[in-house]
């Protein structure tokens, strides 16, 4: 208890700490602010009955199955990176860029981010045509499907800038705390539905 006073009236740390939480929470709001064209019920039965799916709805936080502003999650930055992981190694232009330290090292993790934005809208396609296929979105004109898609972009390219914000000015890794509050945030779901079974 006394280290925990300690730091708390470490004001740079709290700082820290404060600016962590806030942002997580900001993150969990947006979880549940879900975006037009969708019946929910349909989309959570769906959920539920495909366990493939569902698994991804854990790690997404639950932002699938409520079809919320941030339909993708950070996944598509995390491809992003996986991606520009293995081109570090095929392509011999990246991989010096590797080696020259704290440059190379932000100039690959802007490449990310650039990568990430039509990983996002191939992603957030993929996933609105599933759904469509399944019947879970009704009617989806070519406008509402352009809305659809830029929105959960932005979600994805907003949660990315929250990660990076953590990262730099509060405490821990970002991306993966959102990815772990987003897992425990589903836990009393999943924990719910494999009692009903």
């Amino acid at each position: 208890m006394n280290n925990i006073q300690k730091i708390w009236h470490h004001k740079e740390l709290r700082k820290r700490i404060l600016l962590t939480i806030g942002l997580l929470v900001i993150e969990r709001i947006l979880a549940h602010i879900p975006m037009p064209g969708v019946n929910l019920e349909q989309l959570k039965t769906f959920f539920d009955r495909n366990q493939i799916f569902g698994l991804l709805n854990l790690f997404s936080g639950g932002t699938m199955s409520n079809f919320s502003i941030i339909l993708m999650g950070i996944g598509p930055y995390i491809t992003a990176s996986i991606v520009m992981q293995l081109l570090t190694i095929i392509v011999p232009a990246l991989e010096a860029l590797q080696k020259e330290g704290e440059f190379g090292k932000q100039k690959i993790n802007q490449y990310t981010r650039y990568l990430t934005v039509p990983l996002a809208f191939i992603q957030g396609f993929s996933m609105l045509s599933l759904l469509r296929s399944q019947g879970v979105i009704t009617h989806f004109d070519p406008i509402n499907l352009i809305t659809t898609l830029l929105v959960a972009t932005a979600g994805t390219i907003l949660l990315m800038w929250l990660g990076e914000i953590i990262t730099e000015n509060g405490i821990g890794n970002g991306v993966s705390l959102i990815i772990t509050v987003g897992i425990i945030a589903s836990m009393p779901t999943s924990i719910r539905n494999t009692a009903a079974i």
